[in-house]
């Protein structure tokens, strides 16, 4: 029987059998931000450094202020950025410092400098490190203690996983984008749809994205309650990697094609479970509650928690509507919203600012609005393309890289009770600051519900219409 591309990736990493049916998984990269100050912290007190500092890349993303940076003005943060900075010198690791023109979110720098790559296993202290499966890598997200462990010993205790393909047939229709598909999918099969799985996209819908539009896709596998995500590398992939600085070159280039060539499922594997959907039958998404799974078309009502069948799902609904403040029955599109966030690991790369600058060329923003770049280079790219003038002259605030408000702790905060549409990946309770609410969205619908001031179906502006001019 063939071999999924999971099983393929994993074989080749396994070093040793051990109880429990778990795997030492030998790691080819790790990624670091601030918040392995406690890795560090332990790693040195064992007396040990870095195994293979050059197998590992540092920068800051969460903390950052994403303005007013060199210094930075909060003492809090600024301990955690030269922590990092310090941590990296002993350990000799590459670090993507504040003032290099290069830092930038962890998982926005990894794939544009080509660390990522296919076939790979590669880790960070992040849960949303499942981004780098869009290349075909084995890519997940580890806790302190298990950041401290592939420190020292460029390995990892493992569980293998059960395997979930997901085909999405047909290709996404005008204004509906990668992140409008994840969050269909979550919407269908729940936030613990995945749990105890690696989920592989497969279909045309996938094929057909850009490698921007694929780790979208991944990024948000974990918010499927799976332990990571899978794209099989293509020609896409190549042209991708083709030349970026950690790439291979020359003849090891040509080696490397023929290993990535072979890493796709075979004809004959098998998956334990199997979901399909319908990429031309998906429309523009938003969520309404505090879960990615609260995801529905634009153009739908909100539920009623009375139509829920399971007493603990229909809980949920209803806190879910009580913090967020909404009604049964009430219509998605049209709600008000405060402000509007654009960035984040999900939706800050070139791509992403793009189809925001679409919709925003030639309107006025109505609420306040944060464009963050994922990287010091996307936000270079975008304004040598004059994005970063389109947005400004909207009305929109552009910023530098970081994580900014996709997470309240770097001070970049929604204020209390007031709604913001956000491109990022939760929107947990308290998730963009206490008492923030958060709709979850594209780029695309982000820059529709800036200029209009509420949720609006991206598709009306696309038409020509003048709402928000």
């Amino acid at each position: 029987m063939g071999r999924t591309l999971y099983e393929k990736v994993w074989d080749a990493h396994a070093v040793a059998q051990g109880p429990g049916g778990r795997t030492l998984l030998y790691v080819d990269r790790h990624l670091l931000h601030e918040g392995s100050f406690h890795a560090f912290s332990a790693l040195k007190a064992s007396g040990r450094t870095a195994r293979r500092p050059d197998a590992a890349l540092a920068t800051p993303d969460h903390y950052v202020p994403t303005r007013e940076r060199h210094p930075i003005a909060d003492a809090e943060l600024r301990d955690k950025v030269e922590t990092l900075d310090r941590n990296a010198h002993e350990n000799r690791i590459t670090l993507f410092g504040l003032r290099d023109r290069r830092q930038g979110i962890v998982h926005v720098i990894g794939p544009e400098q080509g660390i990522t790559q296919p076939g790979i296993t590669l880790v960070c202290g992040d849960s949303h490190t499942a981004t780098h499966g869009a290349f075909g890598a084995l890519a997940f997200g580890i806790g302190a203690s298990e950041v401290t462990h592939v420190l020292a010993t460029q390995s990892l205790w493992q569980s293998r996983t059960k395997t979930l393909r997901v085909t999405v047939t047909s290709r996404l229709r005008e204004g509906v984008h990668a992140k409008d598909l994840i969050l269909a999918l979550i919407a269908k099969i729940g936030a613990a749809g995945g749990t105890g799985h690696t989920l592989e996209y497969a279909g045309e819908a996938i094929t057909a994205l850009s490698m921007e539009g694929r780790m979208t896709v991944c990024n948000m596998s974990i918010e499927a309650g799976a332990r990571a995500g899978l794209i099989a590398p293509d020609d896409t992939t190549f042209q991708w990697l083709a030349g970026r600085p950690y790439a291979p070159h020359g003849t090891d280039w040509e080696r490397a094609l023929a290993r990535w060539r072979a890493l796709p499922t075979d004809a004959d594997a098998r998956f334990d479970r199997e979901v399909t959907l319908d990429g031309g039958s998906i429309a523009p998404m938003a969520t309404w509650g505090t879960s990615p799974e609260h995801g529905m078309p634009v153009t739908g009502a909100i539920p009623d928690p009375a139509s829920e069948a399971d007493p603990v799902r229909r809980a949920g609904m209803e806190r879910a509507l009580t913090y967020m403040a909404l009604q049964p029955g009430q219509r998605l599109e049209g709600i008000a919203v405060d402000r509007v966030f654009i960035g984040s690991c999900t939706n800050s790369r070139l791509d992403d600012l793009r189809a925001a600058a679409e919709i925003a060329k030639g309107r006025k923003a109505r609420v306040p609005t944060l464009v963050v770049p994922g990287s010091g280079l996307v936000k270079r790219a975008a304004e040598a393309e004059g994005l970063h003038r389109v947005f400004m002259d909207a009305g929109f605030d552009w910023r530098e890289p970081g994580c900014s408000s996709c997470v309240g702790m770097n001070g970049d905060l929604v204020p209390a009770g007031q709604r913001c549409a956000s491109t990022s990946n939760r929107n947990f309770e308290g998730r963009q600051g206490k008492g923030a609410r958060t709709h979850l969205m594209s780029p695309a619908m982000a820059a529709a519900a800036a200029v209009t001031g509420a949720i609006t179906d991206v598709r009306q502006l696309m038409a020509g219409g003048e709402t928000g001019r």
